[in-house]
């Protein structure tokens, strides 16, 4: 029954038959719950007290490599260690009614995303509850925040089903903001100067793809001699699809619908959303870690096998 009430909440149900059966198991350590596919490890989700909001941490490609930073949760020469809340993969938003839950500068000058309690785990999906807590101890809403964990081939697959629910009473006003939402970022190899490739669907490539609307965003790379790459896709069910998008050249790659006016660079939109008392807004992401560089796989292919789920 537990099982069968996470799957209704992801409401991933028809995504079974199109991605290859996956052994996923999870294990329970301090602050976090690791992951594991087909008995090698994948990645951790990190909702203890000692971090400002949950992530994923880090996300490896079947072969093993680690395709995202390791600052700040580990220490590796050479790495840039700019922005300390960029963790793996995550979700936060820089103005929730005027609190900053995007950045890490301290519980007194920004929010923090709180677990409510440790995550619910059954068959090959994640789920946790983390309460929008304010630097002044006010909680303004929810997030929920749903993982699905598969394998199709060479490629891992993570399915992202986030809610922001307005359940404490107030509206939730998500302002318009460039520092924003639903990120990644991703190893050094994947900076642009280092030859990482940066696409979208539109053909845009490298910087041009910053502040563009787009059904998906690509970074593909070497690291040591192995092609490879990440996908993101953003589902059309989403509120403002295409989404715009946050993708910076120095690794950084988030969807963001709500920040217009940084993107169009004009101070006369007004990209917010507000979700009112007791509603919810829902987005839903696919991340694809796959084999070999973006000519490899059919990223159109791919989204349209997506756009079918719900």
């Amino acid at each position: 029954k537990a099982a069968m009430n996470i799957m209704r909440l992801f409401g991933l149900i028809v995504l079974l038959p199109l991605l290859a059966c996956a052994q996923v198991n999870f294990r329970e350590a301090p602050g976090k719950i690791e992951i594991s596919i087909d008995g090698e490890p994948f990645s951790n989700v990190y909702f203890g007290s000692g971090h400002a909001k949950p992530f994923l941490h880090p996300l490896r490609a079947v072969s093993g490599t680690i395709v995202t930073r390791g600052f700040p949760v580990d220490q590796v020469e050479g790495e840039h260690q700019d922005h300390i809340w960029h963790h793996g993969l995550w979700w936060g938003h820089g103005d929730i009614n005027g609190v900053d839950f995007w950045r890490d500068l301290g519980p007194e000058k920004t929010g923090r995303m709180v677990a409510k309690q440790k995550p619910l785990t059954a068959r090959d999906t994640l789920t946790l509850n983390a309460e929008l807590v304010t630097p002044s101890k006010e909680v303004l809403g929810t997030v929920g925040e749903a993982y699905r964990f598969s394998r199709s081939g060479s490629d891992r697959v993570v399915d992202a089903h986030i809610s922001i629910r307005a359940d404490h009473g107030v509206p939730l006003r998500m302002g318009d903001t460039e520092e924003g939402a639903f990120g990644l970022r991703l190893a050094e190899e994947f900076r642009e100067e280092r030859g990482a490739v940066m696409t979208n669907s539109e053909g845009q490539t490298g910087r041009k793809i910053w502040g563009k609307r787009a059904r998906w965003v690509d970074y593909s790379t070497a690291i040591k001699g192995e092609k490879l790459g990440v996908l993101i896709l953003d589902h059309p069910s989403n509120p403002k699809h295409p989404t715009y998008w946050h993708a910076r050249h120095y690794s950084l790659c988030s969807a963001n619908p709500f920040g217009e006016s940084d993107f169009e660079n004009d101070k006369t939109r007004d990209g917010s959303a507000v979700i009112p008392a007791g509603g919810v807004l829902e987005f839903r992401y696919r991340v694809v870690i796959h084999a070999g560089m973006l000519d490899a796989i059919d990223p159109e292919k791919l989204f349209k096998e997506y756009s079918g789920t719900l």
